[in-house]
């Protein structure tokens, strides 16, 4: 009974910074997206093809990586122009709000339009946490699976927007969209579905309508 006083101490005071963030992000004219996903979903990946569109001011856009160890991940950011802070966990599993308050005080936002969170490749605890985002996008591939939405509800069932990445390889799994984007519906039916291939550059115009949308 402790151990859960305690998780619910530290969710409620992660929830009060995760809400400071956003207000003071709002407040600023700025928005902050957080994308979800496994390891290897794409999120990297999908992040590079959509801020190297020409329709994307690459000056107006600032990114938060969060891994485990490494800045590989920020490095690439880095490479096409996109101001980049990286934040190592050292082995925890998630970000919380108050990591992100701190990497925000070290950015600078000056002109920035959009914050994106990058975060640790995980289904399970990167959910729990809100961190002060405005939108949530979780990233699932076609080579994991199309049972991921029931077994792990919570990313799906917090999520604005779900991407099916990999769409390319389809035809070599045997993943079902139909029934992946009907379980999704049933854990959240304002969730928007979309299929893409970030490696090929298709399928993308709805998120970088999410970049453009004011």
């Amino acid at each position: 009974m402790k151990t859960i006083a305690v998780n619910v101490s530290v969710l409620n005071k992660n929830d009060e910074i995760a809400a400071k963030n956003k207000k003071s992000l709002a407040e600023r004219g700025i928005r902050m997206i957080n994308l979800l996903g496994t390891p290897g979903s794409g999120k990297t990946t999908l992040l590079e093809q959509v801020l190297t569109d020409p329709r994307i001011d690459r000056r107006r856009v600032a990114v938060i990586e969060g891994d485990l160890y490494t800045a590989k991940d920020a490095e690439r950011m880095e490479q096409i122009g996109i101001r980049t802070i990286q934040l190592n966990t050292e082995g925890a599993c998630h970000l919380e709000a108050d990591m992100i308050e701190h990497a925000l005080s070290e950015l600078d936002l000056e002109g920035v339009e959009t914050v994106v969170i990058d975060n640790i490749g995980n289904l399970v605890c990167t959910a729990e946490f809100m961190l002060g985002e405005h939108l949530r996008v979780g990233v699932a591939s076609v080579t994991e699976g199309n049972d991921k939405p029931l077994k792990y509800p919570l990313l799906f069932q917090t999520a604005d927007v779900v991407l099916i990445n990999k769409i390319d390889l389809q035809p070599y799994t045997n993943f079902d969209v139909e029934r992946f984007t009907q379980d999704v519906h049933s854990l959240n039916a304002n969730a928007a579905v979309y299929t893409c291939s970030a490696f090929r550059g298709e399928g993308l115009e709805p998120v970088i309508e999410l970049f453009l949308k004011k």
